[in-house]
C-alpha cells in the first residue's frame, strides 16, 4: 500500500472553504452551470492540483477576492 491519497470528507456544518485557483471566472462559471442544471456535485481543482467535490445544494455563496487588492493581517493593516 505505497500509493496512498489523503481525502477529507466534511459533514453538513456551517463552514467555508477557501482555496486558490488559477482561473476564478472558470470556476464560478462551472459552479453556476452545476447549480442551474441537475448536478448534485461539482468538482473544483485548486492551484495545487487538489480536487474538491462540492455538494451543489449546500453552496450558500461564492466570494472571489480581487486580484489587485493587497491582503492585510492584523489591526494595523491598511488594505484600502
Amino acid at each position: 500500500m505505497d500509493d496512498v491519497t489523503k481525502i477529507r470528507i466534511a459533514l453538513q456544518m456551517a463552514r467555508e472553504l477557501e482555496f486558490s485557483v488559477e482561473d476564478a471566472d472558470a470556476v464560478v462559471a462551472q459552479i453556476e452551470k452545476a447549480m442551474a442544471g441537475s448536478a448534485s456535485l461539482v468538482w473544483v481543482v485548486d492551484s495545487k492540483g487538489h480536487r474538491h467535490g462540492l455538494a451543489v445544494d449546500k453552496i450558500a455563496f461564492i466570494e472571489v477576492e480581487a486580484e489587485d487588492k493587497p491582503g492585510g493581517v492584523g489591526f494595523g493593516s491598511s488594505g484600502t
